[in-house]
């Protein structure tokens, strides 16, 4: 008897789990993939008829706004957060007095909610209340920063929120990476008359490939199903000028009522997540085989 629960004990305690992820994750995926391929509109059909939502879906102005949207936001979010984040690691990595308080201070915007984080800046780039209206007060009538509402730069405010909210994120994973390497290699450069930037840049930074990937899958995450901080800091607008495939799949399924373009929009976002993460889980697999 001890030995059948120590066998089947653990699989027993998990079943429940597994069972619930197969449904609710795997089942709701697959339905979301029917869905699609149907004529789907304020409520589902299951009749298959080919890939006429991904037609509509590709035929789209709104979505190829999102598209181009998701291409800015993400190259800026992502290559903008990495070399804040790593410069931020280098410089809490020199041993500085205050370094407890500075990596408090640089980890709290990631322990606000994106909600949180959009809301306050929408309050502090807001023309007629945040720092447009406050460099005005000081006598710089002609100073403007109304970026929120400029349909051209509206997406780069919302690059601003996301950056703030996920360097140091960033500079925490940089940082463990830079404590990790061993000390007496850096020591050795420094015997030999190598400058510090030097040693960072020939011989540190590259030993963090590893860390510079997994940071770059995250953010790449985040970005593509970034939701919340565009609703909370721009609503999607001015018009559709900061829509991104998140909004827009949510706008097909519960403003529009067309469920068949937004499961169209979700299996297209998936496949972009798929893209990124499988060559990545292929590198590691591959990485520990070897």
């Amino acid at each position: 008897m001890t030995a059948w629960l120590e066998r089947y004990l653990p699989r027993m305690v998990l079943a429940p789990s597994f069972i619930a992820v197969l449904i609710f994750v795997y089942g709701f995926i697959g339905w979301t993939a029917w869905v699609s391929l149907t004529r789907s509109r304020l409520m589902p059909r299951y009749e298959i008829d080919g890939i006429i939502q991904y037609e509509r879906l590709f035929a789209s102005p709104r979505w190829d706004t999102a598209m181009n949207n998701l291409f800015i936001f993400g190259a800026l979010f992502i290559g903008i957060s990495m070399v804040l984040g790593l410069l931020l690691a280098i410089m809490l990595d020199q041993r500085i007095r205050v370094e407890g308080a500075l990596r408090t201070i640089y980890l709290y915007p990631m322990a606000l909610s994106m909600i949180v984080t959009g809301t306050a800046w929408k309050w502090i780039m807001n023309p007629g209340l945040g720092i447009q209206h406050m460099v005005r007060g000081w006598g710089y009538e002609n100073f403007s920063f109304d970026w929120i509402v400029n349909p051209d730069f509206a997406i780069y405010a919302v690059v601003i929120a996301g950056v703030w909210q996920s360097s140091g994120f960033v500079m925490a994973l940089f940082l463990a990476g830079l404590r990790s390497v061993d000390g007496e290699i850096i020591k050795a450069a420094q015997v030999d008359g190598i400058p510090t930037w030097r040693i960072y840049t020939a011989i540190i930074i590259p030993s963090m490939a590893p860390i510079f990937l997994s940071a770059f899958i995250v953010l790449a995450h985040l970005a593509i199903k970034a939701f919340d901080l565009v609703i909370a800091l721009t609503g999607g607008g001015p018009g559709y000028a900061t829509d991104l495939p998140a909004t827009y799949m949510y706008a097909m399924a519960f403003s529009r009522g067309d469920l068949g373009q937004a499961a169209s929009s979700a299996m297209v976002m998936m496949a972009v997540v798929f893209a990124i993460v499988v060559p990545y889980l292929y590198s590691e697999l591959r990485a520990k085989h070897d």
